[in-house]
């Protein structure tokens, strides 16, 4: 059944435009059927070309359905493979505007969790996850993500799951370590428990013990302990990142902070990470009252600073906050900062 503002898109959506579409997937699954790390420089400059000549729309979809029918198959993807394209997806995102990793992570993330539920037999799972822990490593994703997912693994915890809890660890244990310590350690006890709870429900004990073992020498910080474990080519492809990048924030500032849960109701609630995507819609109505009730903190605050705000009428929580930021920052550098926050 097609809706019927759907049907009437697609009716009006004339044969021109079907052309051009066709022409744009055309150009953009040519450039991707060629990626390779010697030539990453040149393609993704050819994408942001593409990016600045084509509606980004179109240009997200084309590349986000191209990347997913090209690393999710039912057979396990070689890791360099899948490398390579997401570092492409890292320096598109920093270069050309996050919503362009934003529309990625988002397919990724869905696409994984509804094959998570549906039992299926092939790699599909791991290649989806191995995309998300490559997001994470070249800084597209905040750790948040991350371990929102191992949570729900954990909470789960059958055989299938293990595995996967392994195969997220093996990729992304020791940065996650780097970035949250006491995040792991808290997962690492919650693991250890399902772990001593769950051990009659296993015919075979040492897929547990080996994880268990594992997330031990991570909090160990022992990387002797995690067989086949060479951070080299995630390095390598690293410092390719940061030569290709133009802008300074390269780093963490354009990680995006989203948890698993956000990303899976987004289309019920908008996308708060992508400006000018938020939604006003009816989920958000009734917790009005509750959010009315949240104060803004800005800090401590001197009374003759709020004395001032009550003279000049500054009658709401946010209004007071931006003006206690005005009046006791430092420079504009130090009221940018606190604006934001």
């Amino acid at each position: 059944y097609v809706p019927p503002q759907i049907r009437k898109a697609q009716e009006t959506l004339d044969d021109k435009k079907r052309e051009e579409l066709g022409r744009l997937k055309k150009m953009v699954n040519g450039l991707v059927n060629r990626l390779s790390e010697p030539n990453l420089s040149s393609i993704s400059g050819q994408m942001e070309e593409l990016y600045m000549a084509n509606s980004r729309k179109d240009m997200n979809d084309t590349l986000t359905d191209i990347l997913m029918s090209a690393c999710v198959t039912a057979v396990a993807m070689p890791a360099r493979l899948l490398m390579e394209h997401v570092l492409l997806v890292s320096i598109l995102h920093h270069n050309v505007g996050i919503e362009v990793g934003a529309h990625f992570l988002e397919a990724v993330v869905k696409k994984f969790d509804e094959l998570c539920k549906s039992d299926a037999e092939g790699k599909e799972c791991e290649n989806l996850l191995a995309l998300i822990a490559h997001l994470y490593n070249f800084h597209v994703v905040h750790c948040l993500l991350i371990f929102d997912i191992l949570k729900k693994l954990v909470s789960t915890f059958t055989e299938k799951e293990i595995e996967l809890i392994l195969f997220l660890l093996k990729n992304v244990g020791f940065s996650l370590r780097k970035d949250d310590a006491l995040a792991l350690k808290e997962l690492i006890t919650e693991a250890q428990r399902k772990a001593s709870t769950a051990e009659k429900k296993f015919q075979d004990q040492t897929r547990v013990r080996f994880m268990l073992e594992t997330m031990l020498a991570l909090r160990n910080n022992d990387m002797r302990k995690i067989p086949g474990y060479d951070p080299e080519p995630v390095e390598r492809l690293r410092k390719l990142q940061r030569a290709l990048v133009h802008s300074s924030g390269s780093g963490k500032d354009t990680q995006l902070r989203v948890s698993l849960e956000s990303l899976l109701s987004a289309d019920q609630v908008g996308r708060w990470w992508i400006v000018g995507s938020s939604w006003s819609g009816a989920p958000m109505i009734s917790d009005t009252k509750s959010q009315a009730q949240q104060k803004l903190h800005v800090g401590k605050v001197s009374s003759k600073i709020m004395e001032l705000a009550r003279k000049l009428r500054m009658n709401t929580d946010i209004r007071r906050s931006i003006f206690c930021v005005l009046m006791t920052s430092e420079d504009f550098m130090d009221a940018f900062e606190k604006l934001l926050k």
